[in-house]
């Protein structure tokens, strides 16, 4: 080698005598570098290595499969978001509520855990008892009558008796409506009433409670006060679910009506309903 060559050798580039030892083939296929000088005279600025390694990551390349993933994991993430949301929401709703509609609430599914309970005690009682039975048609026979009776009270075709309560709402300023007397109504059957009059109205499943002049009307018939409401049941759960606080007492002495409740041993819910044939229902035995 001359010594022109040796020169050139020495002067030039690690990365070009790397070319250079380089077969031709991948010499020829390798992209060659700019000298300085070149990127000078070609205008082109000259990159340091952080700006190399930005403009290498930056626009991002994404493939199909990268994308996709991207879109579950988004998907994934959103619906653990809402799940969180929604149970942060019906917690906080329990944690804002007053003293006295907890109280309330507990009462309230203590006396239906209660009443579940009693049903489910009184339907064991008679499959023993019509497994006992000698004469099990005779006894089924029985039971079917009791259960009609029982059905007639619930749908209001048959006069009912037993203990229970008289609330009495005084309103003379008028500022009663329906609402608050249909909240009445759901307390009581909440409590466990059985059979309820209201001014000579029965009420049952479908009775409903709407506004009119100078008082309301139940199923479409007028009454005014004072509000008589009869009920059936046990005394020791429909008056304290009435006195709670803030419960239907309170709410209408807010209004300055009147309320008063008297027990009693002996409560006649006599007001009937004529049984209805259903228009399209049939039974299917």
């Amino acid at each position: 080698m001359s010594n022109d060559d040796e020169a050139s050798t020495a002067s030039g580039t690690p990365e070009n005598r790397l070319r250079k030892e380089l077969p031709e083939e991948i010499r020829a296929q390798a992209p060659t570098a700019q000298e300085p000088e070149e990127r000078e005279e070609s205008g082109e600025p000259t990159l340091t290595g952080r700006q190399r390694l930005a403009k290498g990551l930056w626009p991002p390349r994404v493939s199909r499969a990268q994308l996709i993933v991207a879109l579950l994991l988004f998907g994934l993430g959103f619906g653990l978001a809402v799940q969180v949301a929604s149970n942060s929401d019906s917690g906080s709703a329990l944690r804002g509520a007053r003293q006295e509609d907890l109280v309330r609430i507990l009462d309230e599914l203590d006396s239906r855990t209660q009443r579940l309970e009693d049903e489910k005690q009184g339907l064991e009682d008679q499959r023993t008892e019509l497994e006992n039975s000698s004469d099990q048609a005779e006894e089924a026979r029985k039971q079917t009558v009791e259960r009609e009776k029982q059905l007639g009270i619930l749908a209001g075709t048959v006069a009912a008796q037993g203990p229970g309560i008289t609330l009495t709402i005084n309103d003379s300023k008028g500022t009663v409506e329906a609402d608050m007397l249909l909240d009445a109504i759901q307390e009581l059957r909440a409590a466990g009433a059985e059979a309820i009059q209201v001014n000579g109205v029965r009420v049952v499943a479908s009775t409903y409670l709407t506004d009119s002049d100078n008082g309301v009307s139940v199923d479409g018939n007028k009454i005014t006060q004072p509000y008589r409401f009869k009920v059936i049941g046990k005394s020791q759960d429909l008056e304290p679910a009435l006195n709670i606080p803030g419960g239907v007492v309170q709410t209408l002495e807010k209004e300055q009506a009147t309320v008063t409740v008297e027990p009693s041993t002996k409560i006649v819910v006599d007001a009937l309903r004529p049984a209805k044939q259903p228009d399209y229902a049939r039974s299917s035995q």
